[in-house]
This record gives C-alpha cells, sequence and structure tokens, in this order.
C-alpha cells in the first residue's frame, strides 16, 4: 500500500509540473511570474517552488531556459558541427552524457521468438512511478521489450498485449526490469547494465541504435538521424522508426526535434517531451557544472 501511495503520489507530482509546462508553453514570448505559475496549477508559490525544485532540482525559472525554442536552436547549432558518433566518442568513456551509449545495449527479437505473435514468449509487466508519471515496463528473459508512460493501469496491458498476442504474461517485477527503472533513480555514471529485447525491422533497429548515440542534454533532426543511418533522404521513413519505438525514454526519441527548434510529436505527449528534454537539461548541465 505504501508503494502505491508514493506512486500515486509522484504521478500526483507530475501532472502538477506538466500542467504547470503547458502553462508556460501558452505564451512562449511571456516570461511568467512565480506566482502567475503556482496559480495555474493551484497552489501557493511556496509549495509550488518546493514541489518544483525536488522534481527538477532547479527553480522554475532557471528550467524556462532549458525548454525555450532558442535553446533548442543553440543545440541544434552546437550538435551540427559533428556527427552522432563523433559527438558520442568525443565526450569520452567516462562522461555521464554517453549515459545511454554506455550502459544500455539492444538486441532485435529472432524469428522464431517471433513466431506466431510470439507464442514463444514469456512477459513479466510491472508498474511504477518515474519523474514522467507512471510508467509501464516489460521485460522478457533477454531483457527489457516495451517501456511506456501511462495513465490508466487496466487499460496499459492491452497496449503490450498487441504487440505479442500469442505471449505469456506476467505481473512481476524482474532484474531486467528493476536495471531499467534505476535510470531514473541513480547516479549516471553508477547504473547497471540495462538490456533491450525488441522486435522490429533491420530498419527500425538501426535507427534505434542510432538514437543510443545522441548525448544526453542534446538534441537532434530527423534529418541528422537519416543521415547516420547511411540514407540521408529517409527523414520520413526515420520518423516513423522513431514513432515506433517501444521503448519510452531508455530509447531517448525524444531528443530528436524538428530543425527548426519545434519539439514536434511524441508517442506519449509533447508536454511529457518537453518535461523530460527540461529534465535532463538540468541534470546533465548540474552534473558538468
Amino acid at each position: 500500500m505504501e508503494l502505491d501511495y508514493q506512486t500515486e503520489q509522484k504521478n500526483l507530482n507530475y501532472q502538477r509540473i506538466a500542467q504547470a509546462i503547458e502553462f508556460i508553453e501558452s505564451d512562449p514570448k511571456k516570461q511568467p511570474s512565480l506566482d502567475e505559475i503556482a496559480a495555474s496549477v493551484h497552489l501557493s508559490p511556496h509549495h509550488f517552488q518546493r514541489l518544483f525544485m525536488e522534481w527538477a532540482g532547479t527553480s522554475p525559472e532557471e528550467f524556462l531556459r532549458y525548454i525555450t525554442a532558442q535553446h533548442a536552436k543553440s543545440l541544434l547549432t552546437e550538435s551540427n558541427r559533428v556527427t552522432l558518433f563523433d559527438a558520442a566518442h568525443q565526450t569520452g568513456l567516462s562522461g555521464t552524457s554517453r549515459l545511454h551509449d554506455l550502459f544500455i545495449t539492444l538486441e532485435g527479437m529472432t524469428p522464431a521468438e517471433l513466431e506466431q505473435g510470439g507464442k514463444n514468449l514469456s512477459i513479466n509487466y510491472s508498474f511504477a512511478a518515474s519523474p514522467f508519471g507512471k510508467a509501464l515496463v516489460a521485460s522478457t528473459e533477454k531483457g527489457v521489450c516495451f517501456m511506456a508512460f501511462v495513465d490508466d493501469d487496466q487499460t496499459s496491458p492491452d497496449d503490450l498485449k498487441e504487440k505479442f498476442p500469442n505471449a505469456s504474461f506476467h505481473s512481476k517485477r524482474d532484474n531486467h526490469q528493476q536495471n531499467a527503472l534505476s535510470i531514473f533513480h541513480q547516479n549516471w555514471s553508477q547504473l547497471p547494465d540495462i538490456k533491450l529485447h525488441l522486435r522490429g525491422t533491420e530498419f527500425q533497429l538501426n535507427v534505434w541504435e542510432v538514437l543510443l548515440k545522441i548525448p544526453v542534454g542534446k538534441l537532434s533532426t530527423y534529418g541528422r538521424v537519416a543521415e547516420s543511418v547511411q540514407n540521408p533522404k529517409a527523414s520520413r521513413a526515420v520518423g516513423s522508426a522513431i514513432g515506433k519505438n517501444p521503448v519510452a525514454f531508455l530509447i531517448p526519441c525524444h531528443r530528436v526535434i524538428q530543425s527548426t527548434g519545434k519539439y514536434g510529436g511524441y508517442m506519449w505527449g509533447q508536454t511529457r517531451k518537453a518535461a523530460i528534454i527540461g529534465w535532463e537539461g538540468v541534470k546533465i548541465n548540474t552534473v558538468d557544472d
């Protein structure tokens, strides 16, 4: 019961943060005061400031800097000097910005594992709290096969089961899931290895592997990802592959935005995308400082 209460409380806190971000983004040219932002989520300025500091590790005013289109454009301009692969290697093996490339490994499912809708797969799944609302995470014996941000415990497993209609499912937390969820809570320089076991075409798997090389706190575009898979004219196909990413946050599709600096779409909501980009920007700059 205590865990359920904590999960619900963290989810409620995120919902308030999301409302505040929506309020801030409703008029990007305006710089709202703390009082105005707090009023938009029906909290006192003191309570909201404390809630936001606990969530982001910085003030709402400082966080605002990380989710502006101007900041996004500056990141795109900066990353334009090198390819995604160069950016990852130049950071150095110990750099926290190489988080995903260092700690996350991806393996595609074999035809035998996918045969007859995953008939031979045994999949564990569980719900957990994250900084961005409740999450559903699922895994096979080889690694995490699915993770999504959710709002309804009752209907969300159906999305998972549609992907593997003939697999056997068990409501259970295992080590693969626990390792994956640690990405939200542990020191990023001390993460355990996180293994992914994914259903996807060869092209999709290649795109998802490229996404793992976008450093934390940085952004890329669909065109640049297409160049990285050696197919610069495939921006539309890249966008489709990114949209079918089955593993939220771990495969950082949220770091791919439009070349104009606009964030564009996100399977789990545009406000959540802004929240993640800002949260990562704060975290990586705090570490680097």
